[in-house]
């Protein structure tokens, strides 16, 4: 429970008090393993206002509403500008200019933001006037200050007069409602919180508690002569990741006697190393200085902490920003904290007006200001400052959709902490910019003149005409279309991408749309739910901004796929944005941009972090130049015999579920479909025949079910077979006293000594509470039923009255069974297992023919982790598994989670790092001349909204390697080739060799195309002339046998070869210097035109 003031009118109290509401789990699926069921119950209790509904406001708003708060207020009196379109993606441009209260830009985005989610409010706050937020008439202001009581947190997205944020911040502090202020202008944005003085927040960090396995408590003395009780954490499975300070408790201890440890009592503790802790524990004066070896699971207990903010007006007048977000620019948030000071100080002796765009005598009374205000931060104010405030001020009105997506993204993250008591907030004030984009000087009015209808005139407020020309016009591949490519195609329609009469934007996507996905993918309505998501996200991009040319695809782009993505289709592109969910996805479009020197731009989320890259060709690394280590998978023997984490009995029971549903149903169909030569023949060839003949024998006589009821009584004797059978045979194996051969206790370390479960439909396990023993059971019989075609049941009654009738076989352990300890033992046995020819025939003569079965099929099960009846079955094979082990069990979500490796997904990350990302897109469109072909103005960005941290550096530049060709140096990276002149296309091979050794004066030992040698010194003689007077198309169709001498064969030869889109081959070359040594010249590949 949070509080965080005593008042009562407190309105976490209210929430607190409300926060009983059942979660939609399917809606919010992935955004639940990012807040956590009770702080997503504490979001759906809460009610913020938001004041202001331009460009920020509603990114704002639509951020708050996918994540599920219970009410959203909309408070905003103004008429729409041709700016507010440039960034709000619900307004249009017949919108610009009209005064009526219908048409204020509350009125206008409140139906469209109530559609994104059902369980969300979204009410409009009539009673506010213009005249409360300009600060012209205090007794309007004062009948919004009444109105704040009902809300947990204000949110203000436009600029106020300084005065009124003063009002409604200490309005809001003394009624323990949290405060956040925000703003965007131009390419700069100001974010304030103040939650108060006490704000209790329940998890600072997000991160999911350490977890570690105890291998030996230690009594030992310290440096200060104290004797203390050390802990050991098992090396193999990772460091403890504690600090000193923290709380853990202790479960699942294999000893009683642990020096006066309990299980589930809360321990203070000391880290003393990356494996090794402090406990405090009663006096050990007396006790021997001794080391046990004890089992046990430590976890972590998050204690929440309270934190207190400064006021506005506090942190405006007397607190530097502390918050950095780029250590290149370390005095930028003391320079924007003034220059917005004084943007302020200009609209209060404006009449609210901010300064046109373009006119240097109006900005110029902003850097005066700003020279004031800043006056003692630093020695001098320098033309770099004096640049930086110019364009602030000059482009002060535009509000650009990248930057409003980027604060928006952070500014909702906020509001949310707000309503959950999760994660840290902004301490005080924090600003983001992205000066790089900016030309070095303001450009000359005339490309900055807007014309107050446009929705690009924030753009050319800021960037001219010239490049918002360039953005029309630009044609890009999007791959991906869920919640990444949903918000990248907002920003693209907002920004004019692909809306020229050059500009085209495709995007791919074969997955189809689920409820899941309705929580963070916007584009997306209930209505869309099994459509094709790159058709939809299409349609709603285009509905955004109808000059959009876009074409929607369906298939994913890989190898297979490049007969529609080829040389043709990419050399039309200026670039490519990936929206992708996978490592191998990437690296192979990251290749294809290498080879076409495309520009990409890369971005992805897990929970509240996010990381962005730009790869520009020949200045930066491509994406695949450095990769994560892969991930360790899990032994075998260990999921067979000896898991010791949740982890391992996750994957065994997804494992079996898909031996048993899944690899059953195919091995049988396919017999009845092939008949006896799929074993023969296939099973053979893959030295599977008995194991697949066990299966189809077990599936077609031995347990075939003609009833539910046959159903049921399997599922209860697998559950004996697995959880009992046969953990008595591995303890007949390797009793609970068994010594290794030197000396120690078999069952120690990472070896957990199971024990047999007995069955009990009334059994519930400690963690997780679930009737393991009764779900496994319903589950599984279910799965059963639906195998082969019958219909199931979950009436605990109908079980009952079977289970009661079950006879379950006697078990006495095997003493000539073989249970392998490690892979390579089991590799041994299998490799050495004796030939069963005589079982294999006995078996296959037992088989029912397949026209015996004339129309019938089991139904193949493909597991989900999204259908109940899987999970539910995987969950509570899992949990018995762990209860074997005396592993502590896990709910059905943190189940799914595991077993269906779900990413967790917030909407408010994925339009951070789309806002990142999309700013980068402007730099790519600079002119040559400007600073932006210099590596340093390019930003990678890593965030992570919960602590709250962003950290923006300049990308690496690719690694070189150095060659001499002609006599001269040249040190190419993977974005070079040599290429052939435009003319030479498909040249004949000895063409090609004259040129490339008369060119380079090199010469070349070896030539080859993919797997292929085309031509290598060492060759016959007669073959390499008779290549040499050969097309390079012919040469590698002749050594891939599509050779013929029919010219119309031959060519429809080449076109399946190389594909009616391909333009180019790359050739491998060896090629060495014509002098005596012959040394050899690395080179990166040749590059050739066939088309």
């Amino acid at each position: 429970r949070i509080i965080i003031h005593d008042n009562t009118n407190n309105s976490m109290e209210k929430m607190e008090a409300t926060a009983t509401a059942e979660v939609d789990e399917k809606l919010y699926s992935r955004q639940l393993y990012v807040m956590g069921h009770e702080a997503q119950r504490r979001m759906m209790a809460s009610h913020a206002l938001l004041v202001g509904c331009s460009g920020l406001g509603v990114e704002v708003a639509k951020n708050c509403i996918l994540a599920g708060i219970r009410g959203l207020t909309l408070c905003d009196p103004f008429p729409t500008t041709s700016y507010d379109v440039g960034g709000n993606f619900y307004l249009s441009e017949t919108d610009i200019g009209s005064s009526s209260s219908s048409s204020s830009r509350a009125s206008l985005v409140q139906s469209k933001l109530s559609e994104l989610n059902p369980y969300v409010t979204v009410l409009i706050e009539d009673g506010v006037t213009q005249a409360a937020l300009n600060g012209s008439s205090e007794e309007d202001l004062t009948i919004l200050l009444n109105k704040l009581d009902p809300y947990t947190c204000l949110v203000v997205t436009i600029p106020l007069p300084t005065d009124v944020l003063i009002q409604l911040n200490e309005k809001c502090r003394s009624r323990g409602i949290a405060f956040v202020c925000s703003r965007v202008c131009s390419v700069f944005g100001q974010i304030f919180c103040d939650f108060g003085n006490e704000f209790v927040c329940s998890d600072k960090d997000g991160e999911t508690p350490a977890t570690s396995q105890l291998e030996s408590l230690t009594i030992c003395t310290n440096d200060k002569g104290k004797k203390v009780l050390v802990a050991k954490v098992l090396e193999d499975q990772g460091r403890h990741g504690l600090e000193t300070g923290d709380t853990i408790v202790l479960n699942r201890l294999s000893s009683k006697d642990c020096f006066g440890l309990k299980e589930q009592e809360e321990y203070t503790i000391t880290s003393t190393g990356p494996y090794t802790l402090e406990l405090p524990v009663a006096s050990l004066d007396g006790e021997e200085e001794e080391t046990r070896a004890v089992q046990g699971y430590l976890t972590q207990i998050k204690k929440p902490v309270k934190l207190s903010f400064d006021s506005y007006q506090d942190s405006l007048e007397n607190k530097t920003p502390e918050f950095m977000f780029d250590f290149a620019k370390l005095d930028r948030p003391p320079l924007l904290h003034a220059a917005f000071r004084a943007l302020d100080r200009y609209m209060l002796l404006h009449q609210g007006e901010l300064p046109q765009p373009g006119n240097i005598a109006q900005a110029t009374q902003v850097v005066q200001a700003t020279k004031e205000l800043y006056k003692g931060q630093i020695d001098s104010f320098t033309d770099k400052e004096e640049r930086i405030v110019l364009h602030l001020a000059s482009g002060s009105r535009a509000i650009l959709s990248p930057m409003c997506a980027a604060i928006g993204g952070m500014v909702g993250q906020e509001v949310l902490k707000a309503c959950s008591g999760k994660f840290t907030p902004i301490p005080g004030f924090f600003y983001l910019d992205a000066d790089e984009c900016l030309p070095p000087t303001l450009l000359p009015a005339n490309q900055l003149q807007v014309s107050g209808k446009s929705r690009y005139d924030s753009q050319i407020a800021v960037f001219g005409k010239d490049m918002q020309q360039k953005l029309l016009n630009l044609q890009y591949f999007l791959i991906g279309a869920g919640a990444i490519g949903c918000e990248m195609l907002k920003n693209w329609a907002l920004m004019g991408v692909g809306c020229g009469d050059k500009g085209h934007v495709y995007v791919t996507d074969m997955d189809r749309i689920e409820k899941s996905n309705l929580s963070r993918q916007f584009l997306f309505r209930n209505t869309d739910i099994n459509k094709f998501k790159s058709t939809c996200a299409s349609q709603a991009a285009k509905a955004m901004n109808t000059s959009l040319n876009i074409t929607p695809y369906q298939e994913k782009v890989a190898p297979d796929t490049e007969h529609v993505f080829g040389d043709d289709f990419y050399d039309r592109l200026d670039g490519v944005c990936t929206a992708l969910d996978n490592v191998e996805a990437r690296l192979y479009v990251d290749q294809r941009c290498l080879f076409y020197r495309l520009p990409m731009l890369e971005s992805g989320t897990l929970g509240t972090k996010g990381n962005t890259q730009v790869v520009v060709p020949h200045l930066t690394e491509n994406y695949g130049a450095t990769r994560d280590p892969p991930e360790k998978s899990i032994p075998v023997c260990t999921l067979k015999n000896f898991p010791n984490q949740i982890q391992h009995t996750l994957q065994w029971a997804r494992d079996y579920f898909e031996g048993e549903f899944t690899q059953t149903a195919t091995e049988v169909n396919n017999y009845l479909t092939q008949g006896p030569d799929y074993i023969l023949n296939d099973c053979a060839a893959q030295n599977n025949k008995l194991e697949t003949l066990q299966i189809i024998h077990r599936a077609l006589v031995q347990e075939r079910p003609e009833s539910f009821d046959d159903c049921i009584v399997w599922a209860r004797l697998k559950f004996e077979d697995l959880f009992h059978n046969q953990i008595r045979q591995l303890l007949h194996n390797f009793p609970p006293d068994q010594l290794t051969s030197t000396g120690t206790k078999f069952w120690s370390g990472s070896k957990r000594c199971p024990s047999a479960l007995s069955f009990n439909t009334n059994e519930i396990c400690e963690d997780a509470r679930l009737p393991n023993h009764l779900d496994f059971v319903v589950a599984a019989a279910n799965l059963r039923a639906e195998l082969y075609n019958l219909k199931g049941s979950t009436d605990k009654a109908v079980f009952e009255g079977v289970l009661k009738n079950v006879l379950v076989p006697d078990f006495t352990p095997s003493d000539g069974v073989k249970i392998a300890q490690t892979d390579e033992e089991a590799k041994q046995q299998q490799e050495t297992a004796s030939s069963a020819e005589d079982e294999e025939a006995e078996l296959l003569q037992s088989l029912p023919k397949p026209s015996e079965l004339a129309g019938f099929q089991l139904n193949p099960l493909e597991f989900d982790k999204d259908l109940d009846g899987h999970m539910a079955f995987v969950t509570a094979c899992s949990n018995l598994r762990a209860l074997n082990y005396q592993i502590p069990t896990a709910d059905v979500h943190r189940s799914r989670a595991i077993a269906g490796r779900i990413i967790p997904a917030i909407a408010t990350t994925t339009a951070l790092v789309t806002g990142l990302i999309s700013l980068e897109l402007y730099k790519l469109l600079s002119p040559p001349q400007q600073h932006c072909n210099k590596l340093e103005h390019y930003k990678n960005g890593f965030v992570n909204l919960a602590i709250p941290f962003m950290t923006l550096s300049e990308p690496m530049p690719p690694v070189s390697t150095k060659s001499v060709l002609q006599g001269k140096e040249w040190n190419w990276t993977a974005w070079d080739s040599l290429d052939l002149p435009r003319h030479m296309i498909n040249p004949t091979m000895g063409e090609l060799i004259d040129y490339f050794e008369s060119t380079y004066d090199l010469e070349i030992n070896m030539l080859s195309y993919g797997v292929s040698i085309l031509f290598s010194f060492f060759a016959n003689p007669a073959k390499v002339a008779t290549r040499k007077q050969m097309k390079l198309t012919d040469v590698i169709t002749s050594i891939n046998n599509h050779n013929n001498n029919n010219n119309s064969k031959k060519k429809q030869q080449v076109q399946q070869l190389f594909g009616n889109q391909q333009l180019y081959v790359a050739l491998e070359v060896i090629a060495t210097t014509k002098t005596e040594d012959e040394e050899e010249v690395e080179l990166p590949y040749l590059k050739v035109r066939i088309r």
